[in-house]
């Protein structure tokens, strides 16, 4: 009888010691903040979806959303929303996507809006493929045109909006510093194509 005692005994401290360790793993888990992403990554995600919706869908518009519950990265965000057109069906659909749930309709992952006729000119929408420079790159170029207004306000919020803009061939990000453009004291505005430096608004 003697000699099943220690294989028996050894058992149970590897059962008990698993036992204690997992509950540690899973805290170590749930205490690790969500991470933001690139407005690059967060699109083609978005349209990866969109076009399940309508396989010829373009992009409108992209911008940022600011989340207090996820760390701060200049370049990235923790949520954005993208807007999308179909031309052989009339209609715009808005999707987001975030990499955690938020207030009011915002979801974890990809998440649709509803449908909205749209009959605005083809030239505002723009293919996926054209946006080569990310949003992480093109706030680095804006930041150098930027450079003296960052340095006085080292805390302000980073916003990013992409579209087409007037006078320019390629959709175009706009880096702002600050909450939108309307209480911005600056912006940038950077080639999503070529990554080239474009404008700056003051």
């Amino acid at each position: 009888m003697k000699k099943f005692l220690f294989p028996l005994s050894y058992g149970i401290i590897l059962t008990l010691a698993g036992c204690s360790e997992q509950p540690v793993t899973e805290a170590k888990k749930a205490e690790t903040p969500a991470e933001p992403v690139t407005g690059q990554t967060a699109l083609f995600r978005m349209y990866q979806v969109a076009r399940s919706w309508a396989p010829d869908v373009n992009v409108l518009k992209l911008n940022s959303i600011h989340l207090t519950e996820v760390p701060e990265v200049r370049g990235k965000a923790g949520a954005w929303q993208a807007t999308f057109t179909s031309a052989s069906t009339s209609m715009a659909r808005s999707y987001t996507y975030s990499v955690i749930e938020g207030e009011g309709n915002l979801h974890q992952g990809v998440f649709p809006g509803p449908q909205e006729s749209w009959s605005g000119p083809l030239s505002k929408a723009f293919l996926i493929s054209t946006v080569k420079t990310d949003s992480d790159a093109a706030y680095r170029t804006a930041l150098k045109e930027a450079a003296d207004y960052d340095k006085q306000n080292p805390k302000i919020t980073i916003s990013f909006e992409l579209e087409m803009h007037e006078n320019f061939p390629n959709p175009s990000w706009r880096v702002i510093w600050g909450e939108s453009v309307g209480t911005a004291g600056i912006s940038v505005l950077v080639d999503s194509f070529t990554g080239k430096y474009l404008e700056t608004f003051h």
